[in-house]
């Protein structure tokens, strides 16, 4: 089997977005909360505090720096942990993935779906953290409102980097040493608290090159502060590219992983 051969899907992909969704209202005070309060603590953690020390980042001040990124990484945390952990528990503990798949619905169908609401927990943060930001004024309007569809977009990015994951991973603890060899990484060094310009060309290259946080980090930071990166463009093209060779990548790796 090829990991790049195109998935078969149906519109039935959906009924496993609604079936997550609906699981999800059931408890979304509990999804709401974390989401609410985790933005909060960095803006104040570092914006008015680091903040404070530091006169400007890239010509803006260090909260409206940090501010696109934050929104970034809940983006990435959403999605990512939704199909990785989530979603393992969804296939080992519960068996949800084995009475879906019971139904008309293939295996396909069933990860795709999946991956559709990891995006859509990305999309669920960031309509949280657009009214933070906006009652601090550190976030331009209406640009800032693009963020609501490109955070779908990067959600499915990261949702199937987490999912190739899980298909490889023999117990949910291995899920851990993507969360401090990848997520971990890309968290300190894809241009989220500090300005790309300021690390060595090595480790600048590597970040455009190979860490999507940072390609992410730069749309929404163009977006938030209403000005044009030079690498705007190009981030939106890798992202785009990088999506669907993860997007196909994952359902097949899932796809041999539950067969055998």
């Amino acid at each position: 089997m090829s990991y790049l051969s195109l998935p078969e899907l149906t519109r039935s992909l959906w009924k496993v977005w609604f079936r997550n969704k609906d699981v999800f209202m059931k408890t979304f005070m509990v999804n709401f909360i974390p989401s609410f309060i985790q933005p909060l603590l960095y803006l104040f953690a570092f914006g008015f505090g680091v903040g404070n020390s530091i006169d400007l980042m890239d010509g803006v001040s260090y909260i409206r720096f940090i501010a696109p990124a934050l929104i970034a990484v809940g983006i990435m945390e959403a999605s990512f942990f939704e199909c990785t952990f989530a979603s393992y528990v969804r296939m080992y503990y519960q068996k949800t993935f084995e009475a879906i798949i019971a139904t008309p619905l293939s295996i396909e169908e069933v990860i795709a779906g999946e991956l559709l609401w990891g995006a859509t927990k990305s999309v669920v943060n960031t309509i949280i953290m657009l009214p933070i930001f906006a009652f601090f004024g550190i976030i331009d309007f209406p640009s800032s409102l693009l963020l609501i569809p490109f955070s779908f977009l990067a959600g499915l990015l990261f949702a199937a980097i987490g999912m190739c994951f899980t298909a490889i991973s023999p117990s949910i603890d291995t899920l851990n040493y993507p969360t401090f060899l990848f997520i971990t990484p890309m968290f300190l060094f894809s241009g989220t608290f500090f300005s790309l310009s300021l690390m060595p060309d090595a480790i600048r290259y590597f970040a455009l090159a190979a860490l999507p946080l940072t390609h992410v980090v730069i749309i929404i930071r163009s977006l938030t502060l209403t000005r044009l990166d030079p690498f705007l463009y190009i981030s939106f093209v890798w992202i785009i590219i990088a999506t669907l060779i993860f997007f196909v990548l994952s359902i097949n790796l899932m796809k041999k992983r539950l067969i055998v």
